[in-house]
């Protein structure tokens, strides 16, 4: 098991997770009670994740695909010193992309009998 990383979120709550090593093998001091404090909060960690997300809908929902549902889910790791990483192997997690459109309908059958956008 990787160590436990302790993070606090911006209203001073404490969420402690299963943290993932450092590549190059090395390991932060942990305090007694085995966790190891987080460099930022957990929000700040998970802003990076955040943008990712918001730049993978606009991809998605932009252009020539016009998808009706855009489903995204990522495999996030959590370190003490980098946060929030977007996982390298489909082990720990990766990116998966759903796309899906509905079958086309009669402007009558729509709620409000509105085009489709």
């Amino acid at each position: 098991m990787d160590g436990l990383v302790e993070f606090k979120t911006d209203d001073g709550a404490v969420i402690v997770v299963e943290g993932a090593e450092d590549e190059s093998g090395s390991r932060l001091v942990a305090r007694a009670d085995g966790t190891v404090p987080a460099a930022r909060t957990f929000e700040g960690s998970l802003e990076g994740v955040r943008a990712a997300a918001e730049s993978a809908l606009r991809v998605f929902r932009d252009g020539s695909l016009q998808p009706d549902c855009v489903e995204i889910e990522f495999g996030v790791k959590l370190t003490a010193e980098a946060g929030a990483l977007i996982a390298k192997s489909a082990v720990e997690g990766h990116l998966v992309v759903k796309l899906s459109w509905a079958p086309e309908q009669s402007a009558d059958a729509r709620p409000g009998g509105a085009p489709r956008p």
